[in-house]
């Protein structure tokens, strides 16, 4: 692996599937966050960057799945998160409760964001779409600060903006 560059920053991302049942999915998973300005760090298949010992089941019921990677440095906080499932599998449907994002590079602060998704991304379940949006860069959608600077978007008991 080689250094990362003045301009890259490492991005570790926390996934929790939510305990529902059928709330497991086999579909591949693809993210992008976003800062203010309307930049994005995009990972088309999120497995890629898995952390997760080898053989692990990702995305499934009640796990906590945990990924990293490198992509150019956004502005902080981290302010927007599209989650989107390609749908495929015997079991396509996938309830993401949250994603957590840490983001640092070489003279560049740590952040934190916790993005609040509690929602299905399936065909067959409300609200029938396989993409979830949580938009915090809006002033109308700040974010809610927490100890330790982490930044929190989203509504805590459901639900992101759809996209």
């Amino acid at each position: 692996m080689s250094a990362p560059k003045d301009n890259e920053c490492v991005y570790t991302i926390y996934v929790q599937t939510g305990y529902v049942i059928k709330g497991g999915t086999d579909s591949k998973i693809s993210l992008s966050i976003g800062d203010a300005k309307g930049k994005q760090v995009h990972v088309a298949d999120l497995e890629s960057w898995g952390l997760m010992k080898e053989g692990h089941d990702y995305y499934e019921r009640g796990n906590l799945d945990i990924f990293s990677g490198r992509g150019p440095c956004l502005s902080t906080p981290l302010c927007s998160l599209n989650l989107t499932s390609d749908g495929s599998g015997s079991h396509h449907g996938w309830y993401c409760d949250d994603v957590e994002v840490t983001a640092t590079g070489s003279r560049v602060p740590c952040s934190q964001s916790l993005f609040y998704v509690r929602q299905w991304l399936a065909n067959d379940a409300p609200p029938y779409q396989l993409s979830a949006f949580v938009d915090g860069c809006s002033p109308s959608n700040a974010a809610a600060g927490v100890g330790g600077g982490k930044r929190v978007f989203g509504d805590e008991r459901g639900g992101g903006v759809v996209a």
